[in-house]
């Protein structure tokens, strides 16, 4: 499973990496590009990471999800490079047999995404750039 990549992302990408016959939801996030951070007007992002840093946490994290939720499966991908406002530079895709476990291992999910994963951005901002930590 290609979990990060500097091709564009497609929510595709991940639903089927996730998607049997048993689920019955299917949940895809899309994390995209916003054009401001507090008062900064941001117009682009560059991602970079350390690919077995970041394979370690996701074989973690999918282990979990799918330890604590049962008929769970959880696919993550993350874009790296120059991305643009509007651009998606992170997918989950959560598949469960009903809603209600796939809304709390999506959840989950992400939140450990955004607390923990070891991927880093340079934010690029109209007067300028600089790097921000993953916040929770």
């Amino acid at each position: 499973m290609e979990v990060l990549t500097h091709q564009p992302l497609h929510p595709d990408m991940v639903r089927d990496q996730v998607t049997e016959s048993r689920h019955g939801v299917v949940l895809v996030f899309e994390g995209v590009v916003r054009d401001d951070f507090g008062d900064d007007t941001v117009v682009g992002l560059e991602y970079e990471a350390y690919p077995e840093m970041v394979e370690s946490f996701l074989n973690t994290l999918i282990e979990e999800v799918e330890g604590l939720w049962s008929g769970v499966r959880l696919a993550v991908i993350h874009r790296l490079g120059r991305l643009q406002v509007g651009d998606t530079s992170l997918l989950v895709a959560i598949a469960a047999p009903h809603r209600g476990e796939a809304y709390e291992a999506s959840r989950h999910a992400i939140e450990a995404l955004k607390a923990g994963l070891p991927v880093w951005k340079k934010e690029i901002l109209e007067d300028g750039t600089h790097w921000k930590p993953n916040e929770p």
